[in-house]
């Protein structure tokens, strides 16, 4: 496949002055916008003399200059680097230390206060993008043509991370043919055709928003209907317009709140996708009493992008994730990496194209995660039925996932029992109608301690990104415990899932 943009190319149609990006004020972005912004900074990364592999990460909101920087790191083989914007200082200057990038692109309110992050080494060049579409990334735009670095399906496309289970997050390396043969599959799938219109509310600093959904339109030369973020009221003035829309759960939630979301209003929809986190069999069944539509729900994460899949054409089971799409070999196995069969409950693993390169700088990480014949340890565990369809049933990592976004209780931890006050503490996942699980933490506190609930909280604001924060804090005396000493985790999780907090 060699060179992502290239491939991405051969997807756009022949009239480049179709329309790629629209913006729901009216504004758009065609496929030919697209090449000329992308080569234009292609250039001028060349003219800052940066060479293949060096990191160029962005912090910066959502914005359609972020995919031309995206698709120009593409093309001149850097690795892209996104960064969540909710990051806070402390962890900013982690990833800053530990992906060491050539570029670093953020808005105006990080870079003036860039030097006072703890990173052994600022990058070389940094610029602003400012919401407005202003600031100084501007400047380093230069015309002329630019020819696409070929380049085998193995380089290093893009850095993602993702917290690990002992809070140190793990630098993820997907290649050009991970993600390009992964958003193949996916369009074929989904039966993507260019006259199709894809509604996109998602984030674009992870797979789901930059790699899938962008992929998919970008390789049918479709059109994509442009949201800074999601608003239900906005989602669904614009579904008329659109005939796909993918989201997380709390999406169809929030959708199936608003009273405005009714049958005539999805009648243009082709297909709604929801990925990041588990669907409730609930919410499948009233959505589609509300609006005769079954969610399609499917199955990845960042180090394999897209899994599998329920069908466009075919039974769409409800609690399932649907079949191992083409190219890949899905299995579940036992403890000993014995192969169990239908319906039997084992560890979820993966193997193909479309699975990572491995973790930055972390060999042996690497090494622990894989199966000696190559199969990657998801860390979920599940079955596959007698159709293939396979179902989750827990996740082997002990992580939260809260409004579509991964919560490892380990990181959120490490800084509670950092504060001045605290003994140690436990961070649980509990049910939660919106985001599907919320954060909470209990803490033992010291005993001359006088630290408040609303002070915890107020303290882990500054530290860690919101979404990580606890929605709820608990004071106990004591942490359950087993007789080797470990946190029952299980069993907070059952007292406080049947306490109104």
């Amino acid at each position: 496949m060699g060179n992502l943009f290239s491939f991405y190319s051969g997807g756009f149609p022949e009239d480049l002055d179709q329309v790629f990006i629209e913006h729901t004020e009216g504004s758009f972005i065609t496929y030919r916008d697209l090449l000329d912004q992308s080569e234009k900074y292609a250039n001028g990364f060349e003219a800052l003399g940066l060479q293949a592999g060096e990191r160029v990460s962005i912090q910066v909101s959502k914005s359609p200059e972020a995919v031309f920087i995206y698709l120009a790191c593409l093309r001149s083989n850097l690795i892209f680097h996104p960064l969540n914007t909710a990051y806070k200082e402390k962890e900013l200057s982690f990833f800053l230390n530990d992906a060491k990038p050539s570029v670093f692109i953020c808005e105006q309110e990080v870079s003036d206060k860039i030097a006072s992050l703890d990173v052994d080494q600022l990058p070389s060049n940094i610029y602003t993008l400012l919401p407005n579409q202003m600031g100084t990334i501007h400047d380093m735009k230069v015309s002329g043509n630019h020819e696409v670095k070929d380049c085998p399906e193995e380089q290093i496309a893009a850095l993602l991370y993702s917290s690990g289970t002992t809070g140190k997050p793990k630098g993820i390396m997907l290649t050009h043919g991970n993600i390009g043969s992964n958003a193949n599959a996916l369009k074929e799938a989904w039966q993507f055709k260019s006259n199709d219109c894809l509604l996109h509310a998602l984030p674009i600093y992870h797979v789901h928003g930059l790699f899938v959904a962008l992929g998919c339109a970008l390789l049918s030369g479709s059109k994509v209907l442009w949201l800074d973020a999601f608003n239900p009221d906005e989602v669904i003035d614009t579904l008329p317009k659109c005939t796909v829309m993918m989201g997380v759960p709390t999406y169809y939630t929030r959708l199936l709140s608003n009273e405005k979301l009714q049958k005539e209003v999805v009648k243009n929809i082709r297909i709604f996708i929801s990925g990041s986190a588990p669907l409730l069999e609930e919410t499948f069944d009233e959505f589609y009493l509300r609006t005769g539509h079954e969610i399609i729900e499917r199955y990845g994460m960042t180090e394999t992008n897209i899994i599998s899949s329920n069908p466009v054409n075919g039974e769409r089971k409800s609690g399932t994730v649907g079949a191992c799409l083409p190219g890949q070999t899905l299995r579940i196995v036992d403890d000993g990496q014995n192969i169990l069969g239908p319906n039997d409950v084992g560890n979820i693993q993966v193997k193909g194209p479309n699975v990572f390169n491995g973790y930055w700088n972390l060999p042996d990480k690497t090494k622990e995660d894989f199966s000696k014949d190559g199969f990657f340890n998801t860390g979920d565990k599940g079955f596959i039925d007698a159709d293939g369809y396979l179902s989750i049933v827990g996740r082997a990592k002990d992580m939260i996932i809260s409004g579509g976004l991964n919560v490892y209780p380990k990181e959120v931890e490490s800084v509670i029992n950092e504060i001045e006050g605290v003994i140690e503490s436990a961070v649980i996942g509990l049910p939660h109608d919106d985001l599907g699980e919320k954060v909470v933490a209990v803490i033992v506190r010291k005993k001359d301690s006088k630290i408040t609930e609303g002070e915890l909280i107020s303290s882990l604001k500054s530290e860690i990104a919101g979404f990580k924060v606890p929605k709820n804090i608990i004071l106990i005396e004591e942490l359950p415990r087993n007789a080797m000493g470990k946190v029952q985790k299980n069993i907070l999780r059952d007292i406080y899932a049947k306490i109104d907090l």
